[in-house]
C-alpha cells in the first residue's frame, strides 16, 4: 500500500460535517502547563480557534454542516465525581447529540476540539451500523481514563466513555457503544499508567508507531479481520511526531509522521467505508500568539482572555 492508493471521494450531501470547539475538557491547569507561551485563559481556550481553523482550510464541504456552540465563559467549577468542568461537558454533549438526530446522514465529519469531540458522532454510528463499525483510534496517548483514574480532563475518557465505560450519567445519554473488538489503537506510545492499565484490562489491541511506520498491513489485516465493512477514524493530531511538528496540546516525540499519518488513514479507506473522521486537538500554537498580540488593539477590540 501506498500514498497512490485511491481514496473513495466522500464529500457529498450523505456526509454531515460536524464543527465542535469543545474545549472544557482539557484540564485548566494541564492546557497552562502545555501551551506556556500564551496566557493561562488563551491556552484552554486553544481548540475553539484550532477549530476554526480547520473548518477554513479545508475544501468547502458539499453536505449539511452543523456548529455546535460552546460556551465562551468558565465557571471554574473544578472537578464533581472525577470529571472536570463537568457541568460544561455534559451540556456540550446534549447539544451534539440533538443536532445529530437532526440530520440524515451516512458519514460524519467532525472537527474538534479536544478529543471528546468524538462521543457524540462515534456513538451514533455505533447505533446506526452496529457490529459493521469497527473504530480505528489514531493518538498517541489512550484516551482511556474513567473518572476513577487519577486525571480528570474529560477529553482523556473519550475512548473509554465510547466503549461503554466510565461515569454513567454520560453513559446513559449515548444512543450506543462499541465493542472492545471492533476497536483498536494506532501509534499509541504515550500515556499515564492508569489508563495503560485500563487498555490491558478491556483487550484493546495496540499498533505502536514502530508498527506502522514502514507500512499499514499490520492494521489493515486486523481491520479485515474485525469482519467491518464501514470503520470510524478518531485522529488525535498529537500522534505526529513532535521532532516534525508540534500540531497538539501535548508534545509527543517519537510519533509518526505528518505523511505516514495521510498514508495509514488512506489504506484504511481503501479496505472500508470511512464513515467517520474527527480530527482532534489541534492547537495552533503561532496563532494564538498572534492573537494575543492583537487583542485590544483599536478597530478591534478586547476577547476578555486575560
Amino acid at each position: 500500500m501506498n500514498d497512490t492508493t485511491p481514496v473513495p471521494a466522500l464529500n457529498d450531501a450523505r456526509t454531515l460535517r460536524l464543527v465542535w470547539p469543545q474545549w472544557q475538557g482539557a484540564g485548566a491547569e494541564n492546557a497552562a502547563k502545555l501551551v506556556p507561551e500564551v496566557d493561562r485563559e488563551r491556552a484552554r481556550r486553544s481548540y475553539t480557534v484550532g477549530s476554526r481553523v480547520l473548518a477554513a482550510i479545508l475544501p468547502e464541504h458539499r453536505g449539511p454542516s452543523e456548529f455546535i456552540p460552546v460556551d465562551a465563559g468558565d465557571p471554574d467549577e473544578g472537578s464533581t465525581d472525577g470529571i472536570e468542568s463537568r457541568t460544561a461537558v455534559t451540556a456540550a454533549l446534549q447539544k451534539a447529540l440533538k443536532a445529530l438526530t437532526e440530520h440524515d446522514f451516512d458519514r460524519i465529519l467532525t472537527l474538534g476540539g479536544e478529543c471528546s469531540v468524538s462521543v457524540a458522532p462515534f456513538s451514533h454510528l455505533a447505533e446506526k451500523y452496529g457490529d459493521d463499525l469497527a473504530v480505528v483510534w489514531i493518538d498517541a496517548h489512550p484516551d482511556s481514563d474513567t473518572p476513577d483514574t487519577g486525571y480528570d480532563g474529560y477529553h482523556a475518557m473519550a475512548a473509554a466513555t465510547i466503549l461503554g465505560h466510565g461515569d454513567p450519567q454520560i453513559l446513559d445519554q449515548l444512543p450506543a457503544s462499541v465493542r472492545a473488538d471492533s476497536f483498536a489503537y494506532a501509534g499509541l506510545h504515550s500515556g499515564e499508567d492508569d489508563a495503560l492499565e485500563n487498555v490491558r484490562a478491556w483487550g484493546l489491541p495496540v499498533f505502536t508507531p514502530d508498527d506502522l511506520r514502514e507500512e499499514s498491513t499490520a492494521l489493515v489485516d486486523w481491520l479485515k479481520a474485525s469482519g467491518a465493512s464501514k470503520v470510524a477514524i478518531h485522529l488525535d493530531v498529537d500522534v505526529v511526531d513532535s521532532d516534525e511538528i508540534s500540531f497538539g496540546l501535548g508534545e509527543e516525540p517519537g510519533g509518526l509522521t505528518r505523511m505516514q499519518v495521510n498514508r495509514l488513514i488512506k489504506d484504511l479507506a481503501s479496505i472500508a467505508d470511512v464513515v467517520g473522521l474527527t480530527i482532534a486537538e489541534y492547537v495552533p500554537r503561532n496563532l494564538l500568539q498572534l492573537q494575543e498580540m492583537l487583542n485590544g488593539l483599536p478597530l478591534i477590540g478586547d476577547d476578555g482572555l486575560h
